[in-house]
């Protein structure tokens, strides 16, 4: 679906993550993505709630560590929701 404008993955109807595209990078980002664990500290951004990981064309990111920050704001907001 859009959301804000940009494709966004969700639970339900709820937005937990999106992706947009720049001229010299894309993101991948989080609705709630301050309140997600990030020991790999891909996590860019200081707004209140939301967070990006900044994926820019040559330069590597750890695929494991972006995978468990798409599995971890996809479980909080099925919890946040109250599903299973």
């Amino acid at each position: 679906v859009l959301h804000d404008h940009m494709p966004a993955a969700c639970v339900g109807d709820a937005a937990f993550a999106y992706v947009n595209a720049f001229k010299a990078h894309a993101a991948v980002g989080f609705f709630r993505g301050a309140d997600l664990p990030d020991p790999a500290k891909l996590l860019e951004g200081d707004g209140k709630a939301m967070r990006h990981v900044k994926l820019v064309p040559g330069k590597s990111v750890n695929d494991a560590a972006l995978r468990a920050l798409i599995a971890a704001a996809y479980a909080d907001m099925r919890k946040r929701l109250g599903t299973k």
